[in-house]
């Protein structure tokens, strides 16, 4: 199994709900076809460097995962289907890339325990 990182961009006429619901759908899909959720962050809405289909933001929502290679194609053919996400970017992270990823989730898992403490 391969270390994978998975951005996409959700059109911003969701409501909070729909968003969740669209991210529920692929982290599901995932997980029924063997993969293992490593991290999941949602970023939010954020402004996009161009316009596409005339939105200029978009909810972005990243996914770490560990899976089999051919995972990867049955989450791009559901990307692609799906009306509500505007554009996606998938890839296989190197052992750099993995080891990377690992440092900046217990960075943040640091600060998170540090503000926390501090209220």
């Amino acid at each position: 199994m391969n270390n994978y990182e998975t951005v996409f961009i959700l059109t911003p006429v969701l409501s909070e709900a729909q968003m969740k619901e669209a991210v529920e759908k692929f982290t599901n899909l995932l997980k029924a076809e063997g993969a293992e959720i490593v991290n999941e962050e949602n970023w939010g809405l954020r402004k996009l460097a161009y316009p596409i289909d005339k939105k200029t933001t978009g909810f972005y929502q990243l996914i770490e995962f560990k899976a089999r290679p051919e995972t990867i194609a049955t989450l791009e053919v559901n990307f692609r289907r799906d009306e509500r996400v505007i554009r996606f970017l998938t890839f296989r992270q190197d052992k750099f890339a993995a080891e990377y990823a690992a440092k900046r989730r217990s960075l943040k898992s640091s600060k998170e325990t540090v503000t926390v403490k501090e209220i």
